[in-house]
């Protein structure tokens, strides 16, 4: 085994390789974890709960109703759309128990996205939340799925809870625009119909296909990472043998807010967390944050995921730093970048480092993360998770010395087999066994890598590059700050110009104060040569800061 510089600084209790292929599927890993954990929780949402014997149950009768109602055959695609609710893991394990792909799909998505990722993957069958059905009613004849099954948000909280819950959704809050899909069925009724027949295991290997994850299409159309049995439970292994340090069996308490059907959540915390018998405490909406903050204060939670705008957005609220953080073990931050003001905030009022970590869709997501020892390091994503190499190469896809700027590449048993049904695409982003992430990075003699930031975004300034994540740490750590977002736009005499999109935490800020704050730290050419102030910054389904978004309103902004 090659001796890797970020070896050096692996924590005691990590082992430099871990045994990949301990399982031969996700679904034996399940197997695993409901025999070890049985009634321990393993899911709750809204005050609900369900073990791991109910996971297995009701996942069990969801398979059977693919497999026996349906007729489905193995490898059949079934399309995900809902929120985190307790409905989610209890169909995404029965469509994989089944020998079935999931399709995980963002229940925000328009009609015409629905449609795209539907007709590119093949989906047979759409499993989608009743709040979302009428965009689904609006393409139904232009997509494969000939089935389609429906659920209200309170479908498996029980008795009259459940009921009390669908009653307010609908009729109250009204957030149930009315459909008609013919044919459609009931969760409920799926399950009952799943209950009938006994369940009876689908021999699946790590060869297999067990997502179709759809990337954000940054860079073209949406296409689908195939990932693999094997991908996933290879990520799975690496998670928890960095977790090692601090995390045990049946104690943790893991907070779930971003969305499921997201790569990160779904490995890190759905899937490694699983296999330690966590309770994974599921949040339906965190953009309520007061919603968001009460239901974490019935809670002594042990482990934290998020993004940079989620932390930022929580220690911005007064009633979340009298949150009990005496049982918090770990906080890790991944997603886009976390900034350092964040990082540093986070620390001082929950006691607890910010440890960031890095990974994409295509890499199952987990590449690389901060040692959660207490010997992370601000500003960088941490050393290469064992069983993976990264390296900084040039275009030519050669690696570069330490200390020099190339592209990110990664190699390891988590890199996708390839995109789904597109072998020019997959080509354009292999080099070799190596992935080619779009992502500009520098690796230390430690073997801390940083991300500098987005290949297609970096801004050509004079010759210099410039890199948004760069200006965008600096001006998130001036007072007033709440949000920032920087773009390249052209300029005549410089190529491009650097611009800057504030959302301000106090109105008395002026375009001065930030433009003074930056020169203090950056070089002339890295200084905004505009800045704007807005009320909100687009972002996506995890609250990543969407930087094109940002750019295509500058432009049509300029052209009105």
């Amino acid at each position: 085994m090659t001796d890797f510089p970020w070896f050096k600084h692996y924590p005691a209790s990590v082992d430099k390789e871990v045994d990949y292929k301990a399982y031969s599927s996700i679904s034996d890993l399940f197997d695993e974890s409901v025999k070890k954990y049985g009634d321990a929780v393993a899911y709750e949402c809204m005050g609900k709960t369900i073990s791991f014997n109910d996971l297995e149950r009701l996942s069990a009768q969801f398979a059977n109703y693919l497999t026996h109602t349906l007729k489905l055959p193995k490898g059949s695609r079934v399309a995900i759309q809902m929120p985190n609710i307790l409905q989610y893991p209890v169909v995404m394990f029965g469509v994989l128990r089944a020998g079935m792909v999931v399709v995980n799909t963002n229940p925000l998505y328009t009609a015409a996205e629905m449609r795209h990722q539907f007709n590119d993957s093949g989906a047979d069958v759409v499993v989608i939340v009743a709040n979302f059905a009428h965009n689904l009613e609006k393409i139904k004849n232009e997509i494969p799925a000939k089935h389609v099954i429906v659920t209200e948000l309170g479908d498996l909280l029980g008795g009259l809870k459940g009921t009390i819950v669908n009653m307010v959704v609908k009729h109250v809050k009204k957030m149930v625009p009315a459909f008609s899909i013919p044919g459609a069925v009931n969760l409920k009724s799926a399950l009952s119909q799943g209950a009938k027949h006994s369940f009876s295991k689908t021999a699946l290997s790590l060869e297999d296909t067990a997502f179709l994850q759809y990337t954000g299409g940054t860079t073209g159309v949406s296409k689908g990472a195939e990932l693999t049995h094997g991908n996933i439970v290879a990520n799975m292994q690496q998670i928890s043998a960095w977790m090692k340090p601090k995390l045990k069996e049946r104690e943790e308490i893991v907070v779930t807010a971003l969305p499921l059907y997201h790569i990160f959540a779904l490995t890190v915390n759905c899937l490694a967390m699983l296999k330690i018998g966590a309770h994974n405490l599921l949040v339906t909406n965190p953009r309520d944050m007061k919603a968001f903050i009460k239901d974490l204060s019935k809670h002594q939670f042990t482990v934290f995921t998020g993004v940079n705008t989620l932390f930022n957005g929580l220690l911005n609220q007064d009633d979340f730093k009298s949150l009990d953080f005496s049982k918090l073990k770990i906080a890790v931050g991944g997603g886009m970048a976390v900034q350092k003001a964040t990082a540093e905030k986070w620390k001082s009022v929950t006691g607890v480092p910010l440890a960031e970590g890095y990974g994409l869709t295509e890499t199952a997501p987990v590449a690389t993360c901060n040692p959660i020892d207490g010997t992370e390091r601000i500003g960088t994503i941490g050393l290469p998770l064992p069983n993976t190499e990264v390296m900084v190469a040039d275009d030519d896809g050669n690696p570069l010395p330490v200390g020099e700027r190339g592209e990110i590449c990664i190699k390891g048993p988590q890199v996708m087999r390839g995109y789904w049904q597109r072998p020019e695409e997959t080509e354009n982003v292999m080099h070799g066994d190596w992935f080619k992430s779009g992502d500009i990075g520098v690796m230390d003699e430690d073997g801390f890598f940083k991300i500098v930031d987005r290949k297609k975004e970096m801004i050509l300034v004079s010759g210099f590059n410039v890199y948004p994540n760069e200006v965008e740490d600096c001006i998130a750590s001036c007072p007033g700050v709440l949000e920032v977002g920087v773009i390249g736009m052209p300029d005549p005499k410089s190529t491009e110009k650097v611009v800057a999109y504030v959302v301000p935490k106090e109105s008395t800020l002026t375009k001065d104060q930030v433009v003074k704050h930056c020169h203090e730290s950056l070089t002339n050419y890295k200084v905004p040569r505009e800045v704007y102030f807005t009320d909100e910054l687009p972002k996506s389904n995890v609250g990543k800061i969407l930087r094109r978004k940002i750019k295509e309103a500058h432009i049509e902004k300029m052209n009105a």
